[in-house]
Order: C-alpha cells, then sequence, then structure tokens
C-alpha cells in the first residue's frame, strides 16, 4: 500500500507544496526574533524549480514568511501578538518575501505570480470561481502561483488560522493531485521526537483520525502558527477530498526525492474519489451553526440521501443565516455532514421538530419543505 501511494507521488503533476516559516526560518527561528534563512530558501525554491523540467509537473507554492520577514524589516523582538502589529508586519514583509520568490524563480528560468487570498474569498461563490479561473489561467502558461494568506486585511473572524489550511483549500481552488506539506520535523510520529528517545516515524497514515490527531501537539516554533495538528487536519481534508498528502521535512534536497518515490516523510493516503466541485466548495466554508438531528433523519440523510427536514431537527447552535454553512451532527454532537442552511438560526428553533406543511402557520412563510436541501448538503464522514 504504502509503495503504492509512493508511486503515485512520483507521477503527481499537480502538486500543491506548503512552505511554513519554520522551515523558512531554519535554526534561525528557534530563538529570539525570527529570520529567514536565504540559503534554505534559495535551496527550497532550487527545488521546486527542478519538479518543473520538462513540463512534467505545474506546482502551486503556499508559503508562509511574510510576517517573519517584517518582523526582521521593523526590527521587532519577535513574531508580534496583537493584530494590528501583526499586519504591519506582514505589510512590511509581503513585499520583500514576493520579491525573493520572483528572483530566484527567474534565475531558474520560471515566472511566479502572488495571490493573495481570506477566508471570505472562499466562502463567497463568486469570488471562489474567480480565485480558481486566475489560477487555471497561470497555471496553463506555465507560471508558479505563490499563494499567502492576506494577513494585512484578515481579521480573525475571516482568517484561515494557519497556512496549513489554506493549502488544503487551494488542493480545491487549482484542482491538485497531491498535497506536500513542508515541515520542520522529520513526518508524523509516534511521539514527539525532541523528548522521547524511542519515537519512531510512522512512514503511511491510512485516515487521520482522533488518535492520530492526539499524537500530534500545539506549535513548538517561535516562527510558526501551526504544528503538527495543523498539518494532520489539513492532510485530513485533502484526504477527504480524494487527495493524497506527504508530510515531509522541509530540508534541502527532499522534494526531489520525494517526487523519485523515495521513503521519506509521512504519506496520507485518500478516502474514495474526487468530490464535485460544489460539494468541496462547501467543505472549505467555515461553518456558522450545527443542527443536532435525530436518528432517523441522520439515517434519511446518509442512507437516502434526503433533505433535512424540521421534524429531524433536535437542537440549533449558534447563529447564522439563510444560505450560511453549517454543520449537521448526530446528538452527541459528533458532524457527519455540511450543508447550506435555507431558514436562519431563529427560525429553525421556531420550526424545529415540525412537519414540514406546518413551516407556513409557524413562520407566516414558508421558503422550503425542509432546512437543509439535498442538492446543498454534502456528507462528511
Amino acid at each position: 500500500m504504502e509503495s503504492a501511494a509512493r508511486a503515485q507521488i512520483a507521477r503527481s503533476r499537480r502538486p500543491v507544496i506548503k512552505i511554513g516559516s519554520a522551515v523558512l526560518a531554519g535554526a534561525g527561528g528557534r530563538a529570539g526574533a525570527p529570520r529567514l534563512d536565504r540559503e534554505r530558501f534559495k535551496a527550497l525554491c532550487s527545488d521546486i524549480a527542478s519538479t518543473c523540467v520538462g513540463g512534467k509537473r505545474a506546482p502551486i507554492v503556499v508559503t508562509s514568511g511574510a510576517v517573519a520577514l517584517g518582523v526582521e524589516r521593523l526590527g521587532l523582538p519577535g513574531r508580534p501578538r496583537e493584530m494590528a502589529l501583526k499586519q504591519a508586519a506582514a505589510a512590511a514583509g509581503q513585499s520583500r518575501l514576493m520579491r525573493l520568490y520572483d528572483d530566484e524563480f527567474e534565475s531558474r528560468g520560471l515566472t511566479c505570480a502572488q495571490v493573495l487570498l481570506t477566508h471570505a474569498d472562499i466562502a463567497n461563490r463568486g469570488r471562489y470561481l474567480n480565485a480558481r479561473r486566475a489560477l487555471a489561467e497561470l497555471i496553463s502558461r506555465s507560471v508558479v502561483p505563490v499563494i499567502n494568506e492576506n494577513d494585512t486585511v484578515s481579521v480573525e473572524e475571516i482568517k484561515f488560522g494557519d497556512n496549513d489550511a489554506l493549502a488544503a483549500m487551494v488542493v480545491d481552488l487549482v484542482e491538485a493531485d497531491l498535497l506536500v506539506i513542508l515541515t520542520d520535523a522529520g513526518g508524523v510520529y509516534s511521539a514527539d521526537p525532541r523528548v522521547d528517545p524511542k519515537a519512531t516515524r510512522i512512514p503511511l497514515i491510512e485516515r487521520v483520525t482522533a488518535s492520530v490527531e492526539a499524537i500530534a501537539g500545539g506549535s513548538s516554533s517561535e516562527t510558526g502558527t501551526g504544528g503538527m495538528i495543523t498539518k494532520l487536519r489539513a492532510a485530513r481534508r485533502a484526504s477527504e477530498a480524494g487527495v493524497l498528502s506527504a508530510i515531509v521535512p522541509g530540508e534541502p534536497g527532499v522534494l526531489p526525492r520525494l517526487f523519485e518515490g523515495a521513503d521519506v516523510g509521512t504519506v496520507v493516503l485518500a478516502q474514495g474519489e474526487r468530490r464535485r466541485l460544489r460539494q468541496r466548495w462547501m467543505l472549505d466554508l467555515k461553518a456558522r451553526g450545527e443542527l443536532r438531528v435525530d436518528d432517523g433523519a441522520r439515517e434519511a440523510l446518509l442512507a437516502r440521501k434526503k433533505s433535512l427536514l424540521p421534524s429531524g431537527v433536535r437542537e440549533v447552535r449558534g447563529s447564522f443565516l439563510s444560505g450560511d454553512p453549517i454543520e449537521i451532527t448526530s446528538l452527541d454532537g459528533k458532524p457527519f455532514a455540511r450543508g447550506l442552511a435555507v431558514y436562519g438560526a431563529d427560525e429553525v428553533r421556531r420550526i424545529q421538530g415540525l412537519r414540514s406543511a406546518e413551516i407556513e402557520s409557524k413562520l407566516g412563510y414558508r421558503l422550503l419543505d425542509c432546512v437543509v436541501h439535498r442538492d446543498d448538503l454534502v456528507v462528511t464522514q
């Protein structure tokens, strides 16, 4: 199984390659103010360029590093925690980061293009499709997109939270066939190798489960915002969309070895077939609320592929409007589907448990007979 997965990686033609701040900083990000390691950066750009030789692959880069470079340029003592200062650092560092990418790729005969995204660009259907078309044009012209979260304008409500999550969403945007996450670790280990000398690398993960996620801890880097947990969750999102992932060391020379099928890092298998574009888009949205449903409604959604009726709703959580993405869970809170709400949270609270025929008498109007239509629903389990 592992050898087949590694062979599939070697055949990849459109990989998304995520590079984190800790990888770009190298040893310089371990203590004090984070700094970008220029020599490591050049080596990683060479590795990415090598994947393009002969037009064999069209890589898409998702990069961190703008804030770290801004910290360096502004002379700050460390990575800022205050949002306004972090945004200022991102603004100061983003242009320098892209200049470095542009210079390195151009010296290797490649053209790159900066793409800045926020969660709102993914959540809005029109902007999602516009971003998708623009990226497709860049790729068709052999341009390497270099994508980053737009930290300068993002606020907490619309932030991806980390560029691992952004990379998983970009997989859908560009219809990638592989997600590669470069990390300052050697892959996923049975325990934290920094504290447990007996920890061993896990070369293959069939499915990212809660027990697998429990192995990972938070971020230990002064430079980055994620950790192994965010990388595993990104791999899980890609896996659920039918795409293979590889979590590998962010060391120069590793990428070429990975694409040769070598045993490096950890491979996470894809689960099932690629989902349709609209389904993948709904998975990328940030849920605004939750509907807990009874066993009958769960069975109707999973086995009979029906819409969610108000009669099956037992609890409404959160505050959402009509058209917002919501999580659909069983009574114990375990999510099994994602959908777009027909009615807002307050409306659903008024009609939960009722028959569809009673909606109009309760609300004074009836948009649809269901609270989530089957066409706007995707099963996630």
